[in-house]
């Protein structure tokens, strides 16, 4: 059996690399990827304490993870509309170039 603190490495390893890409890249696409890593970070944590906990028997764990998926696959065609959209616009998903909301 796979100790939980391995599951926590990696779930920690996951997001430190999804907040690394949404920190220092400038592509709206690369920052999608890395909000997508971290709530995979995030699924990895929820399963496995779901896993090592006492209450097996209640799906609490699995059930919040559905959740984030579906709200992950929600974000991810909000996002990627808002992306085209900006790109159609503004002829570039640069982040910091994306100032349409400004006066």
């Amino acid at each position: 059996m796979v100790p939980l603190s391995w599951y926590l490495t990696l779930a920690a390893a996951l997001f430190s690399i999804g907040l690394f890409g949404v920190l220092v890249r400038r592509n709206a696409v690369a920052i999608l990827l890395g909000v997508e890593l971290m709530l995979n970070a995030v699924n990895i944590n929820l399963v496995a304490f779901w896993r090592y906990s006492d209450a097996l028997t209640s799906m609490g764990g699995q059930v919040f993870a559905i959740i984030v998926f579906a709200v992950a696959a929600a974000e991810v065609s909000v996002g990627l509309a808002l992306v085209i959209s900006a790109y159609r616009r503004r002829n570039t998903v640069i982040a910091d170039e994306l100032d349409m909301l400004k006066w």
